[in-house]
């Protein structure tokens, strides 16, 4: 059965993962059982010894035997979330992943295994707001400062490295306005820059993969270390489960599993398991309808006379559409331009773009039945916000201006409701600002 296995698409093992694993023997069921305890039994001493030792020891191949493994604290590892990371590793072509309590813990884990203090981070000028707040109010006092640059360019990543430069970090499409950085540009610059730097101040590179989801994009494909989502966006779907996850190389596993161990931040048994079973097996089918319907939306909203402009990677008057077909595939190698839009209203000045978008955006909160004011994104249900003032508020109004994020700019991300609907209420806005 494992030969048979290789065989068949990346969609199927989405669904049916691995069909033995050394994690949890449930051949019999044909859905995973929950597990819903955080602590495990040990017969002796000398078993609980044992699990300590191995734990995080997988790198030392003399360490753990083929058996399966000590579980000993949900904190440390469980069932469910050992399933879990093996299938989201898969989805991503990565070699390991470990999951976190959030995107932001995943976030966190990822910068803490590679950076210590007096290292430097490169990051992209537009960045989620949590992610900006982390850079600039707490990573400070470790004394891990962060350079702000325009990615755009690779360029200008060039210009700002120094020898404390330990990680070169984006988003792309970035969040919210679905800008992309060239992934292969990055990976070949920094690849150059590693061949003159010792092994220990080797520069890495991170992506948060969330606004695309595996689906559409594979960045280690391409040639990123480390991956970092937030689960409870696309992987789970359906707005339930928080969740984050880190895949990388596999020496990470082993600090990574650390990290967690002593900051906390662990994935819940009982938030694995319907990303397990519901989130990451639908996670295809559900982008393959998002796709389709967030291109009908997004060229609705660019016909329309009282829209200033769509930023959509799948519209032809996408500045980056090259781009765009060249690094956002599905596992067919299809173009996957992902599922949500950012679009801005017209008005003379910023000022009255951002009050037309905020009077927009109160109306459909009020009046719309297909679409919904909230954060988060990736869900079943269509969502609007308004990330100057909500998600990317941490970030001072001068300095969205400086990056280019239009205050009055909107974020949709779109759900599995029929397109006519989602336009319906759309143009009901429109019609009453």
């Amino acid at each position: 059965m494992k030969t048979k296995q290789k065989k068949y698409s990346i969609e199927s093992t989405l669904i049916h993962g691995k069909n033995v694993t050394k994690k949890w023997d449930f051949s019999h069921h044909v859905v995973p059982p929950i597990s819903s305890s955080c602590t495990f039994r040990l017969e002796s001493t000398k078993r609980g010894a044992l699990g300590f030792a191995e734990f995080a020891h997988h790198n030392d191949e003399n360490a753990i035997s083929a058996r399966a493994p000590i579980y000993i604290y949900d904190r440390l590892g469980e069932p469910n979330k050992e399933v879990l990371e093996e299938n989201l590793a898969a989805a991503e072509h990565g070699d390991v992943a470990v999951t976190f309590s959030t995107g932001m813990a995943a976030v966190s884990a990822a910068f803490g295994a590679v950076t210590g203090t007096g290292d430097e981070i490169i990051a992209h000028n537009i960045l989620y707001g949590c992610t900006y707040s982390l850079l600039t109010n707490w990573y400070p006092r470790y004394k891990i400062s962060t350079k702000f640059v325009n990615m755009k360019d690779s360029k200008n990543i060039l210009r700002a490295i120094t020898s404390q430069t330990r990680v070169v970090y984006f988003e792309t499409p970035v969040n919210p306005t679905l800008e992309l950085i060239d992934i292969g540009a990055i990976v070949k610059l920094v690849k150059n820059l590693n061949k003159k730097r010792a092994k220990e101040r080797k520069i890495y590179i991170i992506v948060d993969n969330t606004f695309a989801s595996p689906y559409c994009q594979r960045p280690i494909e391409q040639g990123v270390n480390f991956v970092i989502a937030s689960l409870t966006k696309n992987i789970c779907g359906f707005g339930t489960d928080m969740g984050g996850v880190v895949i990388g190389p596999k020496w990470s596993f082993d600090i990574l599993l650390l990290y967690r161990k002593d900051f906390g931040g662990a994935l819940a048994a009982k938030s694995a398991w319907p990303l397990l079973v519901y989130g990451l097996p639908s996670l295809a089918t559900r982008m393959r309808q998002e796709i389709v319907t967030a291109h009908a939306v997004a060229s609705f909203l660019e016909n329309d006379s009282r829209v200033e402009f769509v930023s959509y990677p799948g519209l032809r008057s996408f500045p980056q559409l090259d781009l765009a077909k060249k690094q956002m595939k599905d596992y067919d190698g299809k173009f996957a331009p992902g599922s949500i839009l950012y679009f801005v209203l017209k008005g003379k000045t910023p000022q009255i773009q951002h009050n037309r978008g905020e009077k927009f955006i109160n109306y459909v909160a009020k009046n719309a039945y297909s679409i919904t004011l909230a954060v988060s994104l990736g869900h079943i249900r269509t969502l609007i916000e308004h990330p100057s003032s909500m998600t990317h508020s941490a970030i001072p109004l001068d300095e969205q201006m400086k990056s280019g994020l239009n205050p009055g700019g909107i974020r949709l991300s779109v759900g599995l409701e029929k397109p006519a609907d989602i336009m319906r209420d759309l143009g009901d806005a429109l019609d009453n600002l």
